[in-house]
């Protein structure tokens, strides 16, 4: 029987570790998060890409585990940064998606999901049908968990993963599923958006799962070699 490996989402956010559970978990791997965890770190996402929030995350969620008396039998960090990029907006909301509408009003931490589609959908009054392109953007950095090590060992050791999925924005919320901006956001080839097609076709579709399944594919072929704790 394999060794277990296992892997701690560096999120708060429920929706996205679920996501993340159904797509990568399996046998062999223990996924584990925030609720896991005795703390809750929220380190500040400074990084202009989604990559660098991501690494951002991963390393802090890293360092603080491979402390002895913190350390979970984690192995491996896994942070998803990710968000939508409007053609129309040139790229915005960007990093800034989960607090696009807080940025107005200078309220610290996210924004609810209503209040950033309301914002975008002011914005984005009166564009027409052929401008509204956008693309859902998400960057995974995987992250060892070696205690004895230093943040910048760990940090030269991350695995980065990037997914795409592009799309276009209705000019009003449709569905009741998903999160975000899934009530604005069809993907390509399709007529609803991702708040209608339900969690099967997005766990296939999204920026998320194509991420994922990247770094699903290079794990399955052995690439991804489960670290130990260092003595």
């Amino acid at each position: 029987m394999p060794a277990m490996t296992t892997v701690f989402i560096a999120t708060g956010n429920a929706h996205k570790v679920e996501e993340i559970r159904m797509v990568l978990g399996g046998p062999g791997r223990l996924i584990l998060s925030q609720r896991d965890a005795p703390v809750r770190l929220e380190p500040e996402e400074t990084g202009s890409t989604f990559r660098e929030n991501a690494r951002i995350k991963a390393l802090t969620w890293a360092t603080y585990l491979a402390m002895e008396v913190c350390n979970l039998g984690v192995q491996w960090v896994l942070a998803d940064d990710s968000g939508l990029e409007v053609d129309a907006l040139k790229g915005a909301p960007g990093v800034h998606s989960a607090r696009f509408a807080a940025l107005d009003t200078g309220r610290p931490g996210n924004s609810p999901d209503g209040e950033n589609n309301a914002k975008l959908l002011r914005l984005m009054a009166g564009v027409a049908p052929v401008l509204r392109t956008a693309r859902f953007r998400c960057a995974l950095a995987l992250t060892p968990v070696l205690a004895g090590a230093d943040a910048a060992a760990m940090a030269s050791a991350t695995l980065e993963f990037d997914g795409t999925c592009d799309g276009r924005l209705l000019d009003q919320p449709s569905g009741a599923g998903g999160f975000g901006y899934d009530p604005l956001f069809v993907p390509e080839g399709f007529d609803r958006p991702f708040a209608e097609l339900g969690v099967d076709v997005k766990n296939r579709l999204s920026h998320r799962a194509r991420a994922l399944a990247a770094l699903g594919a290079r794990w399955d072929s052995g690439l991804i070699v489960p670290t130990g704790r260092r003595p």
